[in-house]
């Protein structure tokens, strides 16, 4: 056989691809519920794996664009009242009734909003983990 070409005696072996765990010896331990070898995306958050990363950024993400749009709303909704109330320099019964009656329920609509989206937001990403 020294003869022999060497990629005449290459065996090329095939097969259905199969996640595995990176640890059986934890998996024998009872550590993994899923010992069945499907791999969870709660376990690539728990081992900060790439893919874990991904989901964890993308909450992240989600999470900033709805505090961007509140910003931006309340930018638009109170940036204005300075200049309102300095081109109206005799209305302080204006000033506060607009600070404290037309921007008092706005806002707590404005949060209300907010903690609803987030809520939201980390219960897609709930679900998506655990496969809901």
């Amino acid at each position: 056989m020294p003869n022999q070409d060497p990629a005449e005696r290459r065996v090329v072996v095939t097969g259905p691809a199969r996640r595995t765990l990176p640890h059986a010896r934890l998996r024998s331990r009872g550590r993994y519920p899923h010992a069945s070898g499907y791999y969870r995306p709660r376990t690539e958050i728990d081992e900060q794996t790439t893919l874990g990363h991904t989901y964890v950024r993308s909450l992240m993400r989600s999470q900033l664009r709805a505090a961007l749009a509140v910003f931006a709303v309340l930018t638009l909704l109170v940036g204005p009242l300075p200049l309102l109330f300095a081109a109206m320099p005799d209305a302080h019964r204006l000033e506060w009734g607009v600070l404290g009656f037309c921007l008092y329920a706005p806002l707590v609509l404005l949060a209300r909003w907010y903690v609803r989206r987030a809520e939201r937001n980390e219960r897609d990403l709930i679900r998506l983990v655990e496969d809901r």
